[in-house]
């Protein structure tokens, strides 16, 4: 299992650029694990990074890949489809969890509940749009380069304590409806096919 701390920062309430100069100094963590490379042989570069304040987590995303697409616009979205990265995480041993889905043009998905998909449901388009975000792409010597900061508010996730408290979660970069399709994971997944959805393998996030 893979484990990780979440450093403790100031809040930078939309005030991007002084994100990414606080994250220059913070540790970044590899999203490597190909479970269906077999039949999913295309593994993109993949690193994040992550942090929380009072207010907010940060999650900070660079993705490496040979093709970037970007087609959905709206909240709730079929965003996997694109170029796509994943948190999903969970407050309560793994009972219930929340999955947050952004493509490249920072469009969102939020859903929650347990592993049954028929219990789960999308948060209200306010919640989804109450995560800020700032994405960058570069295209550099055929390879196409783009960062993703996300600022996701913790009042989306109600009266949860944080400081020393350690939680469950996975980190994902995906894209379904890529000419290469791919399904890249932090933590390593252990299924026949394809599913983010199986918290029994996310790992250990420690808050300080």
């Amino acid at each position: 299992m893979n484990k990780l701390t979440v450093e403790k920062i100031t809040d930078l309430d939309n005030d991007f650029k002084a994100l990414e100069e606080t994250f220059a100094t913070l540790s970044w963590n590899v999203i490597a694990e190909c479970p269906w490379q077999s039949m999913y042989p295309y593994c993109p570069e993949v690193r994040f990074q992550i942090a929380h304040s009072d207010k907010f987590i940060y999650l900070h995303y660079a993705v490496t890949e040979e093709f970037v697409k970007g087609q959905y616009i709206r909240p709730n979205e079929n965003v996997w489809e694109d170029s796509c990265v994943e948190f999903f995480v969970s407050f309560d041993q793994k009972q219930t969890y929340y999955n947050f889905e952004f493509n490249v043009l920072a469009t969102g998905l939020i859903g929650y509940g347990p592993t049954d998909k028929s219990l789960r449901k999308r948060l209200d388009i306010e919640s989804v749009e109450s995560v800020d975000a700032c994405t960058k792409i570069v295209k550099r010597k055929g390879e196409k380069r783009w960062e993703i900061f996300l600022q996701i508010p913790k009042q989306i996730f109600g009266n949860i304590s944080y400081s020393g408290k350690t939680y469950h979660a996975n980190f994902y970069k995906c894209g379904d409806g890529l000419p290469r399709p791919h399904f890249v994971s932090w933590s390593a997944i252990k299924n026949d096919k394809p599913n983010f959805h199986l918290p029994e393998f996310f790992g250990e996030i420690t808050f300080e």
